[in-house]
Formats: structure tokens, C-alpha cells, sequence
């Protein structure tokens, strides 16, 4: 195995984003990532639970948008190639947690099919209808789908933020991975932990 220093990362302690033009970006928290007997489990998903849930009380009592993003699969999906069959439509592996679930009438659930949020969904035209200028996105698979979004996010000028107990990863390189080009590559702003991020 070949060791790699991880280059610098900045992270930040503390920020304050308007509520108003804020959104919280749940990415594919769902049955087959995060729990015991799923089909693609992150093993520290589950770890990420609490501080998840903590930042959307959060933003729940100060009317925050909350979008999750939930990965769905068909039958004979191509996807299934690469990472065998996994969140199919309909199966509790598809399933938003427990813990997080959506509040049906307030939040919305956009339901995607590759690994970026924005691609062939209503994602964008949603925030642009609620004037949305940041996003905070947590969530897993990190250096996947929850990368792929944070950069289409970028990409169309959303400022990004990422609070650091709020992403999992299959391994710790692939979580340093994302963080750094998120970071790097699209100006994503860091922040330390859930509790330094404060809606107001």
C-alpha cells in the first residue's frame, strides 16, 4: 500500500448563512448506504446520523429549505454493473432513514438516477424558484454522489458548504479525497462540524 500526505485542506470553525437564502442538501441517506444489511453500506454512514439530524432540527426551526436527494434504481439499471443492484425503486433499500425522514408536506425529495443531484432533475430550477444562493450539503457516499452534487453546485455559482461530520465515505482516502476537491477545485467552504454552522 502507498502512503499519500493529504494536502491542505482550509476548514473553518463557524459560519453564518441566511435562512432565506439557504438550503440544507441531504444526499442519499438511505437504507442501503447507511444501515446494518444494506446493499452498498458505508461503513461510517451511520456514524453521521446524529450530527445529520442535529443540523436539520437546525434548520427546521429557522425555515431552512431541506431537498434530499435519493438515489433510485430501476430494473436492469446500468449502474448495477458497476456496483451490483442497489436502492431499487420501491425496496427498503430505497427508503429514506428513519431518522431523517422528509416532513411530506414542507421538504422535498428529488429522486435522481446517476450520481449528481442536478443531472436530469428539477434540482436547479427548485432553487432558483426559492432564490437560493448557498447550499450545505451532507450526506454520503462522499466522494461520490455527494461530490458530483457539490460540484454541479458549484458550477452554477451555488457557494457550498460542507460541515465535516456530516459526509461518509467507503474509506478515509476517498473522504479526504472529496474534501480536498471540493475544497481545491470548487471553493466549497469546509467547516469543522455541524455545530458551527448556524442559520439566521
Amino acid at each position: 500500500m502507498r502512503k499519500v500526505d493529504v494536502p491542505d485542506i482550509e476548514v473553518v470553525e463557524r459560519v453564518e448563512l441566511p435562512s432565506e437564502e439557504t438550503a440544507l442538501v441531504i444526499v442519499d441517506m438511505q437504507n442501503d448506504f447507511v444501515k446494518e444489511g444494506g446493499k452498498l453500506r458505508v461503513p461510517t454512514a451511520e456514524s453521521t446520523v446524529p450530527s445529520i439530524k442535529k443540523l436539520l432540527e437546525k434548520a427546521r426551526s429557522k425555515d431552512v429549505l431541506v431537498i434530499y436527494t435519493q438515489d433510485t434504481h430501476y430494473e436492469d439499471d446500468p449502474e448495477y454493473r458497476i456496483w451490483g443492484e442497489h436502492v431499487r425503486f420501491g425496496t427498503w433499500g430505497w427508503e429514506i432513514i428513519d431518522e431523517l425522514k422528509p416532513i411530506e408536506d414542507r421538504e422535498i425529495v428529488v429522486r435522481k438516477t446517476r450520481y449528481d443531484g442536478f443531472y436530469g432533475t428539477p434540482l436547479d430550477d427548485l432553487l432558483r424558484i426559492y432564490n437560493i444562493k448557498n447550499l450545505v450539503i451532507v450526506g454520503t457516499v462522499a466522494n461520490i454522489c455527494v461530490l458530483h452534487t457539490a460540484g454541479s453546485a458549484a458550477l452554477r455559482w451555488y457557494k457550498v458548504y460542507v460541515p465535516m461530520d456530516g459526509i461518509s465515505a467507503l474509506n478515509e482516502f476517498d473522504y479526504y479525497a472529496a474534501l480536498r476537491q471540493i475544497n481545491f477545485l470548487y471553493k466549497g467552504v469546509i467547516v469543522e462540524n455541524v455545530n458551527g454552522i448556524e442559520f439566521v
